[in-house]
């Protein structure tokens, strides 16, 4: 709902994207419970293992939050990192009130900083970019995102030693924004006609390589 600056779509690593809302209920769990927690997806099927008295497979990198839904417990995590590669390519972290977002390719969303910083809690549909303001938060949310990856990297199976993120980076940007697929040409055109030209000369200035 334009959050960003982007109607009808789902191709950013921010909150308002990747907060999906769940209803669970399941025989003898606790009634009208709600849990704010941060939990991934993957924490899903870890739960379900729990719920159904089955050994999680040690392999899953989930974390199971039955005991959220079975006595109201705390099981969130303490932050979340969340990632977009197709669009564009960023990185968020999530926690306590406060959203990070890296950029590294901006899919020629002209307006979105290197880094933005929101308080959710006060800003939910992501209005207000906080880096500037807020030097604290921006490098708490830098120290937890580059503690992520080198968490990451270091579990990295079967000899990879590629970041994914590198990898599309390397092929030319995210597979919705490449400038050899995409009729930048027509791009341009739409810009100047819904009277958004003036982000032109900023996509240049970032894409040097794209003919507007």
């Amino acid at each position: 709902f334009g959050e960003l600056g982007i109607y009808s779509e789902h191709g950013t690593a921010d909150n308002i994207t990747c907060r999906i809302p769940m209803i669970i209920r399941w025989p003898g769990g606790k009634q009208g419970h709600v849990d704010s927690g941060f939990h991934y997806n993957i924490d899903l099927a870890p739960t379900l293992a729990e719920l159904l008295d089955t050994p999680a497979w040690e392999k899953w990198d989930g974390q199971s939050y039955a005991a959220s839904l079975m006595a109201g417990k705390d099981t969130g995590r303490d932050e979340l990192v969340l990632s977009q590669g197709c669009h564009v390519c960023q990185r968020s972290v999530r926690w306590d009130r406060w959203l990070y977002m890296r950029t590294y390719h901006d899919g020629f969303h002209a307006h979105f900083g290197e880094e933005m910083v929101f308080d959710i809690a006060t800003d939910p549909h992501e209005t207000h970019d906080l880096a500037g303001e807020m030097p604290d938060v921006l490098a708490d949310g830098r120290r937890r995102l580059a503690t992520w990856h080198e968490s990451m990297m270091r579990s990295m199976p079967f000899g990879e030693t590629a970041d994914p993120m590198d990898t599309v980076l390397a092929e030319g940007g995210p597979e919705h924004a490449r400038s050899d697929r995409v009729p930048m040409e027509a791009y341009g055109k739409r810009l100047r006609e819904t009277g958004r030209g003036h982000w032109i000369e900023k996509i240049k200035e970032r894409h040097p390589e794209v003919d507007l």
